[in-house]
């Protein structure tokens, strides 16, 4: 491998050729401040903010700049720290200065950056751009106002999701970034993955706030209010707190519920496991009965919204099963308010989750099978640190406490959803048992795990073989939806697909930062969870064996299909305008 030597204001270095004088740097121990930079994804130089003086006619951005054999690289010129502050400077001119309210003060790349180059005024005035913020959707809001234009959201867009909602309109100071011919969110292609918000280093995108809801509930006493928290919660709530990433904080995070004021704390793993049940007798009478293979998983929302607008002719081998999270909603205003003697009118039913696409999915119309609005709120991870720090509660000094019964009970299976191939592993691990009727010497399916894009591996259950993939991130979806296309020639069986990369413990709802080492903290955090609990079978969770035996009778039988399971719908790729709809 070929090298090049340099010296970093003073300091010699010695890196891989092709390095950027960013790496160099970093390798030095001397660090360069960053803002349109994104690793991987977004390394322009288009902000300006990393310029250093490397002996040039003029200073160069550090994360475009290539290191060169002898080059000497000064970071801290006068030069260098003058065009560092003007051009954040320039920047503040046309940013509106509400920091306290905004949903980003204290964790803004645009704050901290103007705080370490000691800004303390503006020496630029002149005209601000005055946009309208978009809060079409459900999930996502757009404030343009705010926006900095570094493109991050677009990058992640179009690179890690292949969507490509969003992009640049108009020209120079009139530049905004959004949909298409300047459409509200909601009419476009998004599928409300929120990947946007965690690359977006401002308050110009965030999630459509479900707090002032919560809070109205839990203060109406005609309200019985419950709550479901998902399984990648657990392992990154504790960063709203200060706490590292992928702590596993399951039993103060209930008890801090409780103080909130919710009548009900019930796990979103439970019907993590219910899934389990229902989706693996679905893939076994499809594989069984000749039904339409491979069978794709149906738990993530962003991903089905993908899959309806630009794989609608695919939909038929999406399972039918709702989400854990719908599962859930429907259950707790029919099985719950049975069981409890309650009024389901009187329910109002949260949810906690990784993602913004749930947002999206709970306003669904299909998901209606209670009768009701099966979650009538859905909270990021972000919002419930929110409520939690209004209420001055502090995790780590809450004493561990357990879910309520009915629907509290879980397994290491349903724990692992949160992480890319979990729901793959924790089926197999079902599946495998049910078909070949033997106990699974390790219950540890290892090749589900990891990072990688795609991962497939063939399961042998007793002489039946079984192909599998996992995918992660909806650009790698496409990879693998284009071979089912292809008529599927690695003969998958069975397909799992996540939104977002890492699974949902990298959602769109989750602490920022998230990025590659903060996922995998969070997978593992996620396999000590697991590995923690007594049971790690769905099919061996004692109140999954109750409530088939109370409630739902059978998996795939007449009540499961009526509360548990759903179709989607196709949908276009462009939005029709009504007036040319009506011509």
């Amino acid at each position: 491998m070929a090298t090049v030597k340099l010296t970093v204001d003073g300091v010699p270095v010695e890196v891989e050729a092709g390095s950027t004088v960013l790496k160099a740097a970093e390798k030095a121990g001397i660090n360069i401040p960053t803002l349109c930079y994104l690793e991987g994804i977004h390394e322009v130089g288009a902000c300006r903010v990393c310029v250093v003086d490397v002996g040039a006619k003029a200073l160069q951005a550090a994360c475009v700049a290539p290191v060169a054999e002898g080059m000497k690289v000064l970071t801290n010129t006068p030069a260098v720290r003058t065009a560092r502050k003007t051009t954040v400077e320039l920047i503040l001119s046309n940013h509106p200065d509400n920091c306290p309210s905004c949903v980003r003060n204290l964790n803004c790349e645009l704050q901290a950056l103007a705080e370490s180059l000691n800004i303390r005024g503006n020496r630029f005035e002149g005209a601000r751009n005055d946009w309208k913020p978009d809060v079409s959707s459900h999930s996502i809001v757009r404030d343009p106002n705010k926006c900095i234009l570094c493109r991050r959201c677009v990058s992640v867009c179009e690179k890690v999701q292949g969507v490509q909602a969003i992009g640049p309109i108009n020209r120079g100071f009139n530049t905004v970034i959004g949909p298409a011919f300047g459409e509200p969110l909601a009419d476009s292609v998004c599928v409300n993955c929120g990947q946007c918000i965690l690359v977006c280093p401002v308050g110009a995108l965030y999630e459509k706030d479900g707090i002032v809801k919560t809070w109205a509930a839990l203060s109406d006493p005609g309200k019985h209010v419950v709550v479901q928290t998902a399984p990648a919660v657990r392992v990154a709530l504790g960063e709203t707190q200060g706490g590292e990433p992928g702590e596993v904080v399951t039993g103060q995070m209930v008890a801090g519920l409780r103080r909130l004021g919710f009548d009900g704390v019930m796990d979103t793993d439970f019907t993590a496991d219910l899934t389990i049940l229902e989706e693996g007798t679905e893939l076994i009478e499809r594989l069984t009965k000749g039904g339409v293979l491979p069978m794709i998983t149906s738990c993530s929302p962003g991903w089905i919204k993908f899959i309806e607008h630009f794989y609608p002719d695919l939909l038929p081998n999406l399972s039918t099963c709702k989400s854990p999270q719908q599962m859930f909603g429907a259950l707790a205003k029919t099985f719950y308010a049975e069981k409890k003697g309650i009024d389901p009118a009187s329910i109002f039913s949260v949810s906690i989750m990784p993602c913004t696409a749930k947002k999206f999915e709970c306003e669904r119309p299909e998901m209606r099978d209670s009768g009701y609005q099966d979650v009538d709120v859905v909270l990021t991870t972000r919002e419930l640190g929110r409520m939690m720090k209004e209420a001055g509660i502090v995790l780590d000094k809450l004493p561990e406490e357990e879910y309520d019964p009915p629907m509290g009970l879980t397994t290491g299976a349903a724990v692992i959803f949160g992480a890319t191939g979990g729901v793959c592993e924790a089926a197999l691990r079902t599946v495998y048992e049910v078909v070949t009727k033997e106990p699974l010497k390790d219950v540890n399916f290892k090749f589900c795990r990891g990072l990688a894009g795609v991962k497939e591996a063939e399961v042998d259950l007793k002489g039946t073989k079984v192909k599998v993939a996992v995918s992660h991130s909806l650009s790698n979806a496409r990879k693998v939806l284009d071979m089912v296309r292809a008529g599927n020639p690695n003969g998958w069986a069975f397909i799992e697909v996540m939104c977002c990369p890492g699974g949902c413990i990298g959602g769109g709802g989750q602490p920022i930062p998230t990025n590659t080492a903060i996922r995998q903290k969070r997978i593992d955090g996620t396999y000590t969870a697991d590995e923690r609990l007594a049971i790690r079978k769905s099919h061996e969770n004692p109140a999954i064996t109750a409530i088939y035996k109370e409630f739902l009778g059978q998996p795939l039988g007449h009540k499961s299909h009526e509360l548990l399971h759903t179709k989607y719908t196709p949908r276009g790729r462009y939005r029709i305008r009504k007036e040319k709809a009506a011509d």
